[in-house]
């Protein structure tokens, strides 16, 4: 009796395709992600998307400013947020107030940093853990005193309070030491959209703010 040929597996067209496409995308995704050109780009998208939820969400009544209103005689001040719930920060805030942000040095800061540089936000690069000397790594000194002398000019300036992929909600002690050292208060803000999606597996549980509804901003 004849032994017929055993024949593996047949891969389909459609996946041959497939596993040639995910390929080509691995090798032109590590340069497409070091070109300041495609990162301006899409920081430039971010932007018109934050600036139609403002176009689009009126406030609601009792709703307060980031900036210039109830605690203006307060300023220049710490403007305080919480990982996952700043994205609207700088469509938010009054046009032709000086404004410093503290952002990360991480990759994934950069879109941030050059986002806030569309709004005319002066962006200062450092971030640090609860531990002082990750915080010294990380370039966290040098921009609390950045940070301190632009509060020394009247400069508002705004620091994410808790830590990067820690306890969400929870204070580091980095806005803490600012204010201790340049004697200035923390205004701690939020932004708030009714129409918004959150991303429940995301360690901060970031919130994505929508058009088309209504916001709401609460400082102190």
């Amino acid at each position: 009796m004849e032994h017929e040929a055993v024949k593996g597996p047949v891969t389909s067209p459609a996946v041959r395709r497939g596993g040639t496409t995910r390929t080509l995308w691995r090798r032109i995704r590590e340069p497409l992600a070091q070109s300041r050109f495609v990162k301006n780009f899409i920081a430039g998208l971010f932007a018109n998307f934050v600036r139609l939820v403002r176009l689009t969400s009126p406030l609601v009544k009792g709703s307060t400013q980031v900036a210039g209103g109830a605690y203006a005689h307060l300023e220049p001040g710490i403007i305080a947020l919480w990982h996952g719930q700043h994205l609207l920060t700088p469509a938010y805030y009054p046009k032709g107030r000086p404004l410093v942000a503290m952002v990360s040095r991480s990759a994934d800061a950069e879109l941030n940093a050059l986002m806030l540089e569309k709004f005319g936000i002066e962006a200062v690069r450092g971030s640090g853990g609860r531990d002082s000397s990750r915080h010294l790594d990380k370039g966290g000194a040098k921009a609390l005193i950045a940070l301190k002398k632009s509060l020394s000019t009247g400069k508002n300036v705004a620091m994410i309070a808790d830590i990067p992929h820690g306890t969400p909600r929870d204070a580091g002690m980095g806005i803490v030491l600012l204010a201790r050292l340049s004697g200035r208060p923390i205004l701690p803000s939020a932004i708030a959209t009714s129409r918004r999606k959150v991303l429940e597996k995301s360690w901060d549980k970031t919130t994505i703010n929508l058009p088309f509804g209504r916001s709401a901003v609460i400082v102190g």
